[in-house]
């Protein structure tokens, strides 16, 4: 039986990588005997120029009717007006939401073939492999009131974050089960000292904590993590976080990485559909002009194939010949060095194919 997959491709560079991945993916589906069905949808910008909104009910249900998610980025200056309201990001949101999709989990590992394509020393970053676990489902990005408005004063904004205890209860033990599965070690951050918010999701997470005594766990404010993961990654195994912070540090984090087209995350509930995306964004710039690193992109196939459908051996076939094809020497323009050899988009897809097995 065949794994129905949603396939949004999203905007700017989203389509020639995703491209990239649907093609990797069919190989891996060939080598290991694993069938898929392809559904595409439109989400964001492209939706709202051909439809007016950034999610239509019809692109919804393909996502509720499907076994899992693949999403492109989504978004770029086309529809970066601050007074519109209709935006693509309201894509994202609303499928997570319908989805009931509440931790985001976000990789990062250094590959020993890019400890130079940081900015950060090769000694600080030996060792990094950590994953960020977010919260999706609340806090300022659904609080509300979210407005703008004309007071006494004149202009005036206000966004709301609020937190529920199960919200936090639920992604605290999905983020200390994940703990017990990797290094024992488990990190909250919060700003606890100063929101209201933060003191709730630490009174909670401290009596998740008290079922997990063999998992070791410490609570962080999020403007020391901020340097903690500059300073010391290696030190961090997985970081649990609120929506805001988790969406800000991982951004920061992927830059131990070298770059965030290297970076996949997975968004998941309580079943086993999630949604898979790379974390970078549309990149505008170099859309349509091969430029772009699709690596992130199957690498979040990978974690789709592991984490949705149980095929651990073609995940991690998937990620092996990226690391061979990184081996080799080849890179995309956001990772190049000296002396490597500098490919574009689609030539990266058919290496990473041609390791995995394809023809090339």
């Amino acid at each position: 039986m065949a794994h129905n997959i949603a396939v949004f491709s999203g905007d700017g560079i989203g389509p020639e990588v995703m491209g990239e991945a649907i093609n990797v993916l069919k190989i891996a589906g060939a080598r290991f005997g694993i069938e898929f069905s392809f559904e595409p949808a439109l989400a964001g910008g492209c939706s709202i120029d051909e439809h007016g909104v950034a999610l239509t009910d019809s692109a919804l249900r393909t996502a509720k009717e499907s076994d899992a998610v693949l999403l492109g980025a989504v978004g770029g200056p086309k529809w970066d007006d601050p007074k519109a309201s209709v935006r693509p990001e309201q894509a994202i949101l609303g499928l997570r939401k319908e989805l009931e999709l509440f931790a985001n989990l976000r990789p990062v590992q250094v590959n020993r073939h890019l400890l130079h394509a940081s900015t950060l020393k090769p000694e600080v970053l030996a060792g990094v492999d950590l994953m960020v676990v977010r919260e999706l489902t609340g806090g300022v990005y659904y609080g509300r009131p979210s407005e703008r408005r004309t007071g006494a004063s004149g202009r005036e904004a206000v966004d709301t974050i609020f937190y529920t205890e199960g919200e936090v209860e639920r992604l605290m033990r999905a983020s200390f089960d994940l703990a017990r599965k990797r290094r024992k070690k488990l990190t909250s951050v919060d700003k606890a000292n100063i929101m209201a918010s933060s003191r709730m999701w630490r009174e909670v997470a401290n009596e998740v904590a008290q079922e997990y005594p063999d998992v070791e766990y410490e609570d962080v404010l999020v403007d020391a993590m901020s340097m903690h993961l500059i300073r010391r990654p290696a030190d961090f195994d997985v970081i649990a976080a609120e929506n805001m912070f988790g969406d800000i540090l991982t951004d920061e984090a992927s830059m131990l990485a070298g770059s965030m087209g290297l970076l996949p995350s997975a968004s998941l509930g309580e079943g086993s559909r999630g949604l898979f995306e790379p974390i970078h964004g549309t990149a505008p710039d170099i859309a349509g002009q091969d430029k772009a690193n699709p690596l992130a992109m199957i690498l979040s196939t990978a974690l789709m194939l592991r984490l949705s459908f149980g095929q651990d051996e073609a995940a991690l076939a998937i990620e092996e010949a990226v690391d061979q094809v990184l081996g080799n020497g080849y890179r995309t323009p956001d990772i190049a060095q000296p002396e490597c050899r500098v490919v574009g988009c689609q030539e990266m897809g058919r290496l990473v194919r041609e390791r995995l097995g394809g023809e090339s």
